[in-house]
Parts: C-alpha cells; structure tokens; sequence
C-alpha cells in the first residue's frame, strides 16, 4: 500500500504577491511527486487554502491538478481545516467534492447521542475516516461524543485523519496552542494523518502507531520561513514511512542583533552577512532584533541591501524590524487614572502656559474632547453640539 499525506497547503495564504504564488506551486509539485511515485491514493489533512472562499485563480490552478489525478485513478481524500469553513459553515471542498475531485471522509450520524463515523474504503482496501477542525478548537465537543469503541472494533488496515494538535506532541515552541489528549483518538489505527499543527512530526506509542504531522506544505509566515525552510509532505509506501520536501526557492535567514549599537553600525554589520551568503535564487529574510543606541530604524539602508542581494541574484528579500527598538522611542509606562494623568502633564507643561486661566482653559478643553455621543443622535448633531461648547469657551 503506497499513499500520500499532506497537511495545511494554505493555497493563496500570502499577501506579499511573490510569495502568495508559491503555496499553489508547492502543492502543484506534491500532486506530481505522487503521481510520479504510483501512489493509490493521497491524504490531504485540512486548510488546502487558506479561506473557504478562495480566489477563482487558485481554484482554478488546483481544480486543474485534482482532475489530472483522478484521471491517473488516484483518489484524494480529505478532511476540512480550521480555515475551510465560512461563518456560514460552507466551504468550497463541499463543491470539489460534489464534482468528484476529492472526498470528504468526515462522514457519519448521531446515534444514541453518540457520534458514529462511517469508514471510506478505497480500492486498495485501506478504511478512511477522520474529524474535521475548527478555529478555537471547537471540535473538541465533537470528540467528547465520538463512538470511539466501535471505531476500535473495525478489522482492517484503517486511517483516523484530523486536524488537531495532541497534547503528547505538542512542540515547545506553540505552548499557548489549546490541545486534545492522545485518548481523543481511536486506538489501533494504522496510520493517524494530521494536521494544524505547522511541525513536521512522526511518532508512535503503545496503542496509537504512527500519529503524523507533515507541516505546511510550504510556510506560511515569516518566522515559518526562518524555522522551517521549506515544506514537503509524507509518504507512505508499505510501511516506510519518508518525508519528500518541497524547495522552490531555497531560503536564507540572516538575524542581526543590535547590542545597543549605531543604525550605522548595525547596517554596516547586516551589509558584512549578506556579503557573505549565496543569494542565486533565493528567498532571504532578514530580521534585526535589538535596541539602537542612536538613530532609527529608518537610518538602516535597506533599499541598498535588497539592491546589492537581487545582484547576487535573490528571488526575493523581506525584512521584518518589528523586534528593533529606537532609544528615542522607548514604550513610556504611565500608571494612574486617566484623569490623574492629564492632570499631570498639564501641570509638567504649566510654565508654557500664556495668561491666568490657559490651566483651566486647558483642562475645559480635554473634557469636551471626552465628550460622548448619546444614543439615537445623529452625527451632525454631535459635532454641531461639540462645535458650540468649543466657541462658549473661546469667549472666555
């Protein structure tokens, strides 16, 4: 038995244009690496875009490729991600499905109030079913009703797919992320296709054999790009288990610190890093963590440094300053009411004062500022009644 899985494409995730385009070629490439490896069939675990509603150009380019597939009789299974529901609970796997694309294994009844999943067979005989995922971790409910016992007694090679992080392997780095325990899942599954959680992850216990995550099947954020490189997706071929990567574009990461250094300084040690690496082809991102002892982050020259990395030849440059700090623009913590704390500045800047009453003029003026619009008028009416109070004062 030979099978693809894949996990959290996010088709159409990137804003930046360059990069939005790569999502689609990543699972384009792992659509042809299972063709070209005679896989029965492929696994895809959640979010295959990044909405339930995507744009006409990436269905189109992935309605082109599942067609290809099912025309090589190779089935896709898949399950809905956190990101392919709607508010309204649509999704568009619901008309890839009706089109018969792909199938959605998240199938069954209450019974008894007890949810029971019902198996998929596939032509190679392998039994396919699973649970959606939703934001928050809604779908744990769906779990605490599960039918568990009567997914244990089935015969059979059987696949549990979901979308959903384990608490056992939980890595470090996504503490805050809510997570079910091992025992949510059925036991004595061959294989446990995963997804939502963007690490790559295979490990096995005593009763849960084979519980995989393949990650992204290409990053989805900047850190994603720094950490993890690239994407890719399992495979499993008679029960070797091996994870094909997808580079587009290899990735270079260049952090620079500044230890309370000149921007000059800092420039000049960034410049030095992307003197040093191989650019050809290559996404480079590049992030400056620190505090500046002088001058902003604006005195950085990174217009020169992307210009001197696309002559090395760079695919593309990104930055990301959101960890660099400007002496002159520490965070001032203010503690007190907010009343407490105009009446302060306003006694710090009393000496700027013209004439007796600026003080009091000063504070009428910020009480009107404060004032609130009612409720059910309209709002001309605010302004026009703002407007008044303003020029009573000014009599003064």
């Amino acid at each position: 038995m030979k099978f693809s899985h894949l996990a959290d494409c996010h088709i159409g995730s990137w804003k930046d244009e360059k990069l939005n385009t790569l999502s689609t070629e990543a699972f384009l490439r792992a659509m042809d690496i299972s063709k070209e490896e005679h896989v029965e069939f492929i696994l895809i675990a959640g979010d295959i875009f990044n909405t339930a509603l995507p744009a006409i150009d990436k269905l189109k380019a992935v309605t082109k490729k599942l067609r290809e597939v099912k025309e090589r009789d190779i089935s896709v299974y898949i399950i809905p991600g956190s990101h392919d529901f709607s508010p309204s609970g649509k999704t568009i796997l619901d008309v890839l499905e009706h089109a018969g694309l792909l199938i959605n294994v998240v199938k069954g009844a209450v019974v008894d109030n007890k949810l029971q999943l019902r198996w998929t067979e596939d032509k190679s005989g392998a039994k396919i079913t699973g649970m959606f995922g939703k934001k928050g971790s809604l779908e744990k409910k769906y779990y605490d009703s599960l039918d568990i016992p009567a997914l244990e007694a089935e015969q059979g090679f059987k696949i549990f797919m979901f979308h959903s992080p384990i608490a056992e392997l939980k890595p470090a780095e996504l503490y805050h992320m809510d997570a079910a325990p091992l025992s949510y899942l059925p036991r004595y599954c061959n294989y446990y296709a995963g997804g939502h959680v963007h690490a790559v992850q295979h490990a096995s216990f005593e009763t849960h054999q084979n519980i995989v995550y393949p990650g992204p099947l290409f990053p989805n954020s900047f850190s994603e790009l720094e950490k993890l490189k690239h994407g890719g997706f399992f495979m499993y071929d008679n029960g070797a288990i091996t994870f094909k990567e997808i580079i587009i574009h290899p990735v270079q990461s260049i952090i620079i610190y500044a230890n309370h250094e000149s921007a000059a300084v800092v420039y000049g040690k960034l410049k030095e890093q992307c003197e040093k690496i191989s650019a050809e082809n290559a996404i480079i991102a590049i992030r400056v963590i620190g505090e500046l002892s002088e001058g902003k982050t604006a005195d950085i020259d990174f217009k020169a440094i992307k210009e001197m990395l696309e002559q090395k030849g760079a695919w593309h440059v990104m930055k990301s300053t959101s960890q660099l700090k400007a002496k002159e623009f520490q965070e001032i913590r203010i503690t007190g009411s907010t009343a407490d704390i105009e009446e302060r500045i306003i006694d710090e800047h009393a000496s700027q004062f013209q004439g007796e009453n600026q003080k009091e003029l000063t504070k009428m003026f910020l009480k009107i500022l404060n004032t609130e619009k009612l409720e059910g008028e309209r709002i001309v009416d605010f302004e026009n009644r703002v407007r008044k109070d303003v020029e009573e004062i000014m009599k003064f």
